[in-house]
Parts: C-alpha cells; sequence; structure tokens
C-alpha cells in the first residue's frame, strides 16, 4: 500500500522552502520578545512539558461546545458566550505556541507556520461569528462559527502532525535509561578529559557528555539535548552547567537538572568514579537505587580489593 494523500502533502509541506524568509523573520521576531522569565514559563519548563498544548484545550473545548449548543433550538445565546471564551483563551495559547515554535528545526517551522494560519483563520472566523450574534444575526454567526470549526479541525491535524510524526516538544532524551544497560561503563583514562572541556564518549550506542572539572571531579549526562537532541559536547560549558549550541537550554552538570529552556526536561545523568586511572560511569536513577545484580557486583569487587590488601 502506497503513502496517502493527506501524508503525501504533509511531507511535501516539509520540503517546501518557499515561505522560509518569511518563517526565518517570524521566528528573530518571536525570540526578541521582552518576556524574561515568563519564555520558560510558556515552554512549560515548571510543568515539565510544553504548556502550549494545556492551553488549546480551553478555546477548543469552548468552540466544540458551542458547535454542540448551535445544533440545539434555543441556545444560541450560551453558544455565543462559549465562543467569546474560546477567542479569550486563544491569544495566550497562541503565545505559548509560537515561543515553542521559534526554537523549532526548519521543516517543523514550515509547517508549524501553517498551523498557525489556520488557527488564524478560525480566530477570525469566531471573532466574525461573535460580531454576527451580538448583532442579531445569529443564523450567519452559526456558519461562520461551523466554519471556524473546521479550520479549528485543520490546525489541530496540523499540531498533531509537528508532535506525533516530527516529534516537536517530545523529550529527545527519554529512551536513554531503557537503552543504556545496568552497571558501571568505562569511558576512558583520566588525562583524556581536559579540565573544563566538554568531551563526547558513547555507553550502549548512547551518546555521553563527559566533563571534568578543575578540582578533578566528573560529571556525566546524556549527550543529546532532551529539546531537539542538539549535540551538548559541542556547547559551552560555565558555571557548572552545559549550553545547547543549537537552541541555548541550559543544563546542570551536576544532576541534568534544566536551569533554562526552551528544553522542558532534564538530561538523564550518570554517577561518575575513578578507577586505577580509568573513569567510569554509571547511569544514575531516578529512585537512587541500585539493582540487586549491581549491588552483588560492588560486593564481590571490594571483596577482592580486601582479599587483595590482606596477602602478603
Amino acid at each position: 500500500m502506497g503513502q496517502n494523500r493527506m501524508l503525501w502533502l504533509l511531507d511535501a509541506l516539509e520540503r517546501d522552502p518557499r515561505a522560509d524568509a518569511a518563517t526565518d523573520v517570524l521566528a528573530r521576531r518571536v525570540r526578541a520578545l521582552p518576556l524574561g522569565s515568563a519564555r520558560d514559563a510558556l515552554h512549560g519548563r515548571w510543568l515539565g512539558h510544553p504548556v502550549h498544548p494545556l492551553m488549546v484545550q480551553v478555546p477548543i473545548g469552548s468552540w466544540m461546545s458551542a458547535a454542540v449548543l448551535d445544533l440545539w433550538p434555543g441556545r444560541s445565546r450560551e453558544a455565543g458566550l462559549l465562543v467569546g471564551v474560546g477567542l479569550a483563551a486563544a491569544g495566550p495559547a497562541a503565545l505559548a505556541g509560537a515561543v515553542d515554535w521559534a526554537e523549532l528545526h526548519r521543516q517543523q517551522k514550515r509547517v508549524g507556520l501553517v498551523h498557525a494560519v489556520a488557527n488564524t483563520a478560525a480566530v477570525g472566523l469566531y471573532g466574525t461569528s461573535l460580531f454576527c450574534r451580538l448583532t442579531g444575526r445569529s443564523g450567519t454567526g452559526r456558519a461562520y462559527g461551523f466554519l471556524g470549526l473546521t479550520a479549528v479541525g485543520l490546525g489541530g491535524m496540523l499540531g498533531g502532525h509537528l508532535a506525533y510524526r516530527q516529534a516537536s516538544g517530545a523529550n529527545h532524551a527519554e529512551e536513554v535509561p531503557h537503552v543504556v544497560s545496568d552497571g558501571w561503563h568505562g569511558v576512558g583514562t583520566v588525562d583524556e578529559f581536559p579540565a573544563g572541556q566538554p568531551v563526547r564518549r558513547t555507553v550502549d550506542n548512547v551518546p555521553v557528555l563527559v566533563v571534568r572539572e578543575t578540582g578533578g571531579t566528573f560529571h556525566a549526562l546524556a549527550e543529546r539535548c532532551s529539546h531537539l537532541a542538539g549535540p551538548l559536547s559541542e556547547g559551552t560549558i560555565s558555571d557548572g552547567c552545559v549550553q545547547c549550541p543549537w537552541h541555548g537550554s541550559v543544563f546542570r552538570l551536576s544532576d541534568g537538572w534544566n536551569v533554562r529552556g526552551p528544553a522542558t526536561a532534564p538530561q538523564p545523568a550518570f554517577d561518575t568514579r575513578v578507577v586505577d586511572g580509568h573513569v567510569e560511569i554509571r547511569l544514575r536513577r531516578a529512585d537512587g537505587t541500585e539493582t540487586p545484580a549491581e549491588r552483588g557486583a560492588e560486593a564481590d569487587e571490594a571483596g577482592t580489593r580486601a582479599e587483595g590488601e590482606r596477602r602478603p
């Protein structure tokens, strides 16, 4: 079975560069907005995932409910109230979506721009619907409302494509705990890690960032940024943190915490140790526990060391 028509159109949209110049200008203007700490709040860093999908539930739910009431005789006034609620909630939801969109890959921005155009058309149609209702033309208001709902449906389909096919907003480091095997893994000798410099290593085919502090302490994080898989080993190390070179997310080296967005999820962190001049790392579990196999292996290692110390 070949690719269906809808997917073909969406894939063609991802590859179409004609709106790239306008997209770049809009993205720069969104990034230049003086939002301060509110920018991270709009990204959803406090929530642990993008807040835009949560915020759009209010306008979509209100407009869908208005459409149901428009099919019910004598409910035009209540439907108009719901149209107004949806319009009031659309602005903050759009702003949250815009700050996320400005930090996406080019192919994602292309789809996101059409997503925004569809939703802007929906707002215009619902605004016209509300105006008609307030001026006594309820039939025309209902017609514009159904047109608005159609535009919302198109925008929602494009938003789903962005989220699920293009993985915008997804945690791109989530698979690390499921791929890296238990136990300690060697990543090199101490002298292979210059102090203060990011070094890339691989454990179980998973890229890992290793940083040695000036005092000799080692830190290790998953190397691919949780935002959009940017290479943290090419980032900047400063004040105990690493900054992603792609979109500027900042992560604390000691535990992977996302200090600044657009990343909404922390980086998986690794415990580190030095054994006979070799650096070893072990995936740090969320609950801080070890598996029985790990505890047994460490006990055997400790016993071997003790036996060696007792020998003359």
